[in-house]
C-alpha cells in the first residue's frame, strides 16, 4: 500500500525482475485445478448452465457466535468475530498453529469452492495456457551499467523466479565476457512453497550482494550478505527485516529496517556485515509511522524516511562515513510531505509544504539540506501532479500527471531549459528508470498502453533522441490493431468528471450486448495506470470489455483527487465507481447486470461497498484479499496497518464522527438482506495487510444474509500472504481461476467449459487405452 518511487538507482537491480511479463500477481489460493472423475463426467456433455449446477451444491453453513462490541457508546454485533485467531501474530509466522475450528471452516470453504469450480477446470487450463503462452519465458531485462559491470535479470524457460546476473564491461564500454550469476531465484526457492525476494542490491565495490527473502508470506524478511567471489552467504543480519536496506559507500556497512511483533517497521539499524553487533540509529515511537532507507541518486546521502500516508520526515546520513550522525532535514508537520533527490550538486525537494496540493519543487545545498535552506525552483500548478524526481549530474527529470495522463519533463540544470517527451495514444502508462550511473546524459523510460506491449527506450537527454532497446515480446502473437483503446469521462452524481480507460476487441459490438469487467482501486493516492496486460486479453478475446475507472481516492487527476476520496469524503470513491459503471451502460459498452466488479485489497473494499450500494449493476464481483471489515480493523490498534492508516480512514477508537462515517460504508457492516451478484472472495492465511478473517467474515455474512440463491465463494491460500502465490506461473493459475469465475457469471463460460472438459475427457480415455 505504498506509492510508486521514482529514480531509485540503488533499487534498480531488484526492480529489474519486473521484466515486461504483464501477468499481474493477484492474491492467491490453493489450486482448484484437480477435479474428480465425477466432476469431469458432469461437464463432458453439451453446454450446461454452470450457475444452475453450482446452486445445487450445498454451501458450508458458517457457524454464528454473536459477540457484542461496545465502542464510543455504540453497540454492534459480530457473529463471525470468532474467525479471528487470538494467536494471529504466531499464525503469520507459523501457519500450522491456526485454531482447529478456524482451519476447519477455511478448509470447508476451499472444498466448496473447488466443487463449484470443478466444471471450469478445462477452461481454467485454457486460460492459463493462453496467459502463459503470451509470456516470453526466457525473457531478460535490458542491462544497466554500473562501473565495470552490466547488471540485469532474466528468467529461464519454465522458471518461476528471476535469475540476477552481470557481465563485465569491455574496453570500449560494451557488455562483454561471460555471464556471472549472482542470485538464482529458481535454485534458491527449490523445495520452498512460498518464496519472495524483497530486495537484491550489490555493494558499491561489486564484491558483495545483500538480499532479503520471505518464505512464509508474512513479510518478515531474512537479510543476508553473499560474497560474490565465493558465492557463499557470509552473514545473516536479521530474520525480522522489513525488506528495505541500502549499502554505505564503504561496501561494508548496511542500513536495514526491523519489524516488530505487530509487523510494523519500527527501527533502523546500521551494521558492518562482518560484525554481530547492529547499531540502533533510529527507533520510531509513533505506531502510525513506517520507516524506510534509501540512497540519493549521486550517492551522497543515506536517507532514513519516516511517514504515514500524509506526513513525512527524513534524516540523512553521510554515505561515506560509517559512523555518521543524522541531519534532520525537516521536522514532521501533520499533512506535509517531502522527498529528496540529488542532482547537479544540489538536493531537490518534492513537497506539498505551503499548501502546494499537487506538490512543488524546492532546491537546497547538497551539504546542508535542512528546511531553512530550501528555495523555490518550480512553483505549484493546481491540477498538475508532480509524481516523482530522478537526478543526474546535469539533469533533473520529473514525472507529472494531468487529467489521468502521465508525462516526462527533462530539465537541463546548466541552462534551466526544459523539454517534454511526447506520446500520442488516448491512454497510456510511463515508467522512469535512472539506472546506476549519475554522470550520464542517458536515461531510460518505458511506454505501454492497454493495446501496446511495453517498449523500453534509452533517451539521450542532450540530443533529445530515443532509442528502442526492448519491446515486450508476446510469443503466441499480438496485433495491437486487433484492439481498441478508448478514454471516456463519466459524470459522477456530484458533477465530477471521472476518467475511464476502456479496452475491447475490434470485433466486439458496442451496442450494450457485451459483458464488461470494471476494475478499480481508489485509495492511498495510488493510480492504476493504463498499462498493457497479457492476461486480460483472455477476457477481451472472448468478447468481454475491460474498463478501469480512475476514481477519487487515487491521484489520476492530481492530489486533490486523492483528498476528495479519503476520510469523510470516502463515499466519493464508491459513487465514482458505480457512476462509471452506469456511464458505460449509457454509452453502449455493456448493459445493467452484465458487469463484473473487480478489485484487490483496498480495491476489494471498493467492490464490497459497490455491491452493497448498486448490486443490480453486476452479475459478479471479485474481491481479492478485500479490505472489507474496515470499522473493526481500524478499531484494533494491535493490527499491523491500523495506526498508520488512521490518516486515510479516520480513527474510530476516539472519534465518534469517524466511527459513524466508517460504519456507513464498511462493506462487512453494511451487508443487508437484499439480492447480490455472484461473489468470489480470496484470502492469504499469512497476509499481514488484509488479515485472512476479513474476507472470511465477509463471505460468511454475505451467504447468510443475501436474499437470492446467488453464489458466495471463498478461497484461502493456506500458505501465502497478501501477494498470493509467489511464482510467476502459480500466480497466473490464480488469475485464470478468477477470470473463469468472471466468465461464468456473465454466461461466457458454459459452452467453452463443456468443450474443454470434453476434450480433456477424450484425452483421458485415449490415455487409458
Amino acid at each position: 500500500m505504498t506509492l510508486s518511487h521514482y529514480g531509485s538507482k540503488a533499487a534498480l537491480l531488484a526492480g529489474a525482475a519486473l521484466i515486461a511479463l504483464s501477468a499481474c500477481s493477484q492474491p492467491a489460493a490453493d489450486s482448484a485445478a484437480t477435479t474428480t472423475e465425477n466432476s469431469m463426467n458432469d461437464t463432458s456433455a453439451p453446454a450446461q448452465d454452470l450457475i444452475a449446477r453450482a446452486q445445487e451444491i450445498a454451501a458450508p453453513t458458517p457457524e454464528q457466535r454473536p459477540v457484542e462490541i461496545e465502542q464510543l457508546g455504540r453497540t454492534r454485533t459480530d457473529e463471525f468475530a470468532w474467525l479471528r485467531d487470538d494467536n494471529w501474530q504466531e499464525v503469520m509466522r507459523e501457519p500450522g498453529v491456526l485454531d482447529a475450528d478456524i482451519r476447519a471452516h477455511l478448509e470447508a470453504e476451499n472444498a466448496y469452492y473447488t466443487e463449484v469450480m470443478a466444471p471450469l477446470t478445462g477452461l481454467e487450463e485454457r486460460l492459463y495456457g493462453e496467459m502463459r503462452g503470451r509470456i516470453k519465458e526466457d525473457d531478460e531485462s535490458p542491462a544497466s551499467r554500473d562501473g565495470d559491470w552490466y547488471y540485469y535479470a532474466r528468467y529461464r524457460e519454465g522458471g518461476q523466479y528471476p535469475v540476477y546476473a552481470r557481465k563485465a564491461a569491455g574496453e570500449t564500454g560494451e557488455m562483454a565476457g561471460e555471464e556471472v550469476i549472482i542470485f538464482d531465484g529458481d535454485a534458491e526457492a527449490e523445495g520452498i512453497d512460498y518464496f519472495d525476494l524483497g530486495a537484491v542490491q550489490h555493494s558499491p565495490d561489486h564484491r558483495y550482494l545483500a538480499y532479503a527473502v520471505d518464505t512464509a508470506g508474512s513479510e518478515f524478511y531474512e537479510v543476508k550478505i553473499r560474497d560474490l567471489e565465493t558465492g557463499e552467504d557470509i552473514a545473516t543480519l536479521t530474520d525480522e527485516g522489513y525488506g528495505s536496506m541500502v549499502w554505505g559507500n564503504d561496501s561494508q556497512t548496511i542500513y536495514w529496517v526491523w519489524r516488530d511483533e505487530n509487523n510494523r517497521p519500527r527501527r533502523v539499524y546500521r551494521q558492518a556485515f562482518d560484525s554481530t553487533e547492529a547499531e540502533l540509529i533510529y527507533e520510531e515511537t509513533d505506531p502510525g509511522y513506517f520507516l524506510s532507507v534509501s540512497k540519493t541518486d549521486g550517492d551522497r546521502w543515506i536517507v532514513l524516511g519516516a511517514g504515514d500516508h500524509t506526513t513525512s520526515e527524513a534524516r540523512v546520513f553521510d554515505a561515506n562515513d560509517p559512523a555518521a550522525e543524522p541531519i534532520l532535514v525537516s521536522e514532521r508537520e501533520p499533512g506535509v510531505e517531502y522527498s529528496l533527490t540529488e542532482a547537479g550538486g544540489r538536493l531537490f525537494v518534492r513537497t506539498n509544504q505551503g499548501g502546494a496540493v499537487d506538490f512543488q519543487i524546492m532546491e537546497a545545498p547538497l551539504d546542508d539540506p535542512r528546511r531553512e535552506n530550501w528555495t523555490p525552483l518550480i512553483e505549484h500548478r493546481p491540477g498538475v501532479l508532480v509524481n516523482g524526481l530522478m537526478g543526474f549530474e546535469n539533469w533533473l527529470v520529473r514525472s507529472e500527471r494531468s487529467d489521468a495522463l502521465p508525462r516526462i519533463i527533462v530539465r537541463d540544470l546548466r541552462s534551466g531549459e526544459e523539454h517534454e517527451i511526447a506520446f500520442d495514444e488516448e491512454a497510456y502508462a510511463l515508467g522512469m528508470d535512472g539506472g546506476y550511473e549519475y554522470a550520464t546524459d542517458m536515461m531510460r523510460f518505458s511506454y505501454e498502453s492497454p493495446s501496446t506491449p511495453e517498449e523500453t527506450y534509452d533517451y539521450d537527454m542532450d540530443a533529445r533522441e530515443r532509442t528502442l532497446i526492448k519491446r515486450q515480446e508476446v510469443p503466441s502473437g499480438h496485433n495491437a490493431d486487433d484492439y481498441v483503446v478508448r478514454r471516456i469521462h463519466a459524470t459522477a452524481r456530484d458533477g465530477a468528471s471521472v476518467p475511464v480507460t476502456i479496452l475491447y476487441h475490434r470485433d466486439t459490438p458496442i451496442d450494450g450486448t457485451a459483458p464488461l469487467l470494471l476494475y478499480g482501486y481508489g485509495s492511498y493516492g495510488i493510480t492504476i495506470p493504463a498499462s498493457f496486460s497479457t492476461s486480460r486479453l483472455s477476457l477481451v478475446d472472448r468478447g468481454m470489455v475491460y474498463a478501469i475507472a480512475h476514481i477519487r481516492g487515487g491521484m489520476s487527476k492530481g492530489y486533490q483527487w486523492y483528498l476528495d476520496g479519503k476520510l469523510d469524503q470516502k463515499i466519493n470513491t464508491f459513487n465514482d465507481f458505480v457512476d462509471s459503471g452506469r456511464a458505460l451502460v449509457e454509452a453502449g459498452y455493456t448493459s445493467e447486470g452484465q458487469m463484473v466488479a473487480m478489485g484487490g485489497s483496498a480495491g476489494g473494499l471498493l467492490v464490497g461497498a459497490t455491491i452493497n450500494q448498486a448490486p443490480e449493476l453486476f452479475a459478479g464481483a471479485i474481491g481479492a484479499v478485500p479490505f472489507v471489515d474496515v470499522l473493526t480493523t481500524m478499531s484494533d490498534e494491535s493490527l499491523p496497518l491500523t495506526p498508520p492508516e488512521w490518516p486515510e480512514w479516520g480513527n474510530p477508537i476516539t472519534d465518534e464522527a469517524a466511527y459513524d462515517y466508517i460504519l456507513s460504508y464498511s462493506p462487512y457492516d453494511q451487508v443487508s438482506a437484499q439480492d447480490y451478484p455472484h461473489v468470489l472472495a480470496t484470502a492469504g492465511l499469512t497476509d499481514p495487510r488484509v488479515t485472512y478473517w476479513e474476507p472470511a467474515k465477509w463471505a460468511a455474512r454475505l451467504r447468510t444474509r443475501r436474499t437470492d440463491d446467488g453464489l458466495t465463494l471463498m478461497r484461502t491460500n493456506m500458505g501465502a500472504g497478501h501477494g498470493g502465490a509467489s511464482g510467476r506461473f502459480d500466480s497466473l493459475r490464480e488469475r485464470a481461476e478468477e477470470y473463469a469465475f468472471a466468465l461464468m457469471t456473465v454466461g461466457l463460460a458454459d459452452q467453452e467449459a463443456a468443450e474443454a472438459a470434453s476434450e480433456a475427457s477424450d484425452s483421458h480415455e485415449d490415455g487409458e487405452h
